[in-house]
């Protein structure tokens, strides 16, 4: 009796989202278990605390995803050999490569998912909190400086925290000058709110050109907003990635540097390709002519280390990509390419010896 090839196909699909969901939840269960009770003692209850705890666990989900679906390729193809559906589906015509498309199908939409759905789910739900960890500062300080027809407004904070639709700024000062870089007042307050109208403080020390200094509400116009800060302060991975194209192009226009926003958008879109590079690996290193895989703990263990040498050879080419060595398109890409070329040749390679 000959199988039809797309039951086949249905079954193994189904086995590798089975192994990818299984390390899934046990990497989730243990981040989600130690970063709760590390955020315990700083939120007001449990479940702020667990709500706090879900939000970090989704921003580490695309550091670790990469090897979860390696880890969870190996595990699906070690039952696969255990239980000898793997000599089963062998008989039925299918090679070794055929039979890992469909985990390579399965990989692609791991990742598709991560790209549209996850990561502006995680971008959305942690915009809600921002604070000065998700600025890029300068000597730990937040500097914010706007220029205008009539002069010049800096204002340098320690700390900053989002409150509804606006930003406010701790134990901040704030210079205005003229045109011709003269001052014209100095402004200190423990607290200043930065609107849509401007910037306001209800309790401020101001001192005027000949340094005299009174304590009064302040306010001033500015073409700064809450908005606008944060488009051009905010880190690439604050960044949804239907937002990144937009966002790269308005920081072109105002001549901002956004390589790093280049290669982070890059690596959302190509991160189909990234899973689909560790399916591969994965299925390189399972495969085997024994009946019971007894390598597989040898294999597992390479395996894990490949894992993160490879991690770091990732980083290093993002890094070369964010700095501008290599083209931001080519430093994603490439490492991809050269473990599925590795893997796939390994895999060739096997099939006919």
């Amino acid at each position: 009796m000959r199988i039809k090839p797309k039951i086949l196909t249905r079954f193994l699909i189904r086995r590798f989202f089975y192994g990818v969901g299984l390390v899934m939840l046990v990497v989730c269960g243990i981040i989600m278990a130690v970063t709760f009770v590390e955020r315990l003692p700083a939120n007001p209850d449990a479940t702020a605390a667990f709500l706090d705890s879900w939000r970090r666990l989704l921003e580490y989900v695309p550091m670790f995803l990469p090897m979860a679906v390696f880890m969870g390729t190996l595990l699906t193809y070690y039952n696969l050999t255990k239980s000898s559906e793997s000599i089963i589906i062998s008989s039925a015509g299918l090679s070794p490569y055929q039979m890992a498309r469909p985990s390579l199908f399965g990989a692609a939409v791991i990742g598709i998912i991560a790209t549209t759905i996850i990561n502006p789910y995680s971008v959305d739900l942690n915009s809600k909190n921002i604070t000065a960890d998700h600025l890029i500062l300068i000597d730990d300080e937040i500097w914010l400086r706007e220029s205008s027809d009539t002069g010049f407004i800096t204002m340098n904070a320690k700390n900053m925290h989002k409150s509804g639709d606006i930003l406010l700024f701790d134990d901040a000062t704030i210079y205005i000058q003229n045109k011709d870089f003269k001052l014209k007042q100095r402004v200190e307050a423990q607290t200043v709110k930065l609107s849509d109208t401007g910037l306001s403080a209800t309790k401020a020390t101001t001192w005027d050109t000949k340094g005299v200094s009174k304590v009064t509400k302040w306010s001033t116009n500015t073409l700064l907003t809450p908005q606008t800060v944060l488009d051009r302060y905010l880190q690439p991975d604050q960044i949804s990635f239907w937002e990144l194209p937009k966002f790269i192009k308005k920081m072109k226009n105002i001549g901002v540097q956004v390589k790093a926003h280049q290669v982070q958008f890059w690596t959302l879109l190509f991160l189909p390709l990234t899973m689909i590079a560790m399916a591969t690996l994965g299925v390189a290193f399972s495969q085997t002519r024994q009946r019971r895989n007894y390598s597989f703990g040898i294999k597992f263990g390479i395996g894990i280390l490949t894992c993160f040498a490879l991690y770091f050879l990732i980083n290093m080419f993002n890094a070369l990509g964010s700095t501008g060595v290599f083209p931001p398109l080519l430093a994603i890409i490439a490492p991809s390419l050269i473990i599925i070329a590795a893997a796939g040749v390994f895999i060739t390679t096997f099939d006919t010896i």
